[in-house]
């Protein structure tokens, strides 16, 4: 099911898929990054000190991550794998590990990328779900 946002709310602004425009919020002190109606779930921006390591068929990093949501994140890296790439990802947060597959979605040389999970065990998901519910509280 579709939601349309009021325009009192998103300003009258569509994106090109018709889609409402969602500003940046606050929320419980914690910046979300912006977003559109396309994105499931928000993203939060996450401590400069968060690094996870990652590896695709040929490579593997530990890089920098710059925000992060549900349904995936925003790696850091100056040679990021070009979109439809499927990497692993290992992700050290308090409750313990969290290990997940992804795919690149978004890639920028010199820049970093954007990855959406396609795959995370049950018990990783909850650990990330409490640890992303900690960030924002």
């Amino acid at each position: 099911m579709r939601v349309l946002l009021p325009a009192a709310i998103t300003g009258g602004k569509r994106n090109v898929f018709n889609c409402a425009l969602k500003e940046s919020i606050v929320l419980s002190g914690v910046s979300m990054a912006a977003t559109n109606d396309l994105r499931r779930y928000p993203r939060l921006f996450c401590p400069n000190s968060t690094i996870l390591a990652w590896q695709s068929a040929s490579l593997r990093h530990v890089s920098h991550v710059t925000n992060l949501g549900l349904g995936g994140l925003y790696i850091r890296t100056t040679e990021p794998p070009p979109p439809g790439t499927f990497i692993q990802l290992l992700l050290d947060v308090p409750a313990g590990e969290v290990r997940a597959s992804a795919v690149v979605q978004r890639s920028k040389p010199k820049e970093g990328m954007g990855v959406k999970f396609v795959a995370m065990h049950q018990e990783d998901r909850a650990r990330f779900a409490r640890w992303l519910k900690s960030l924002s509280s």
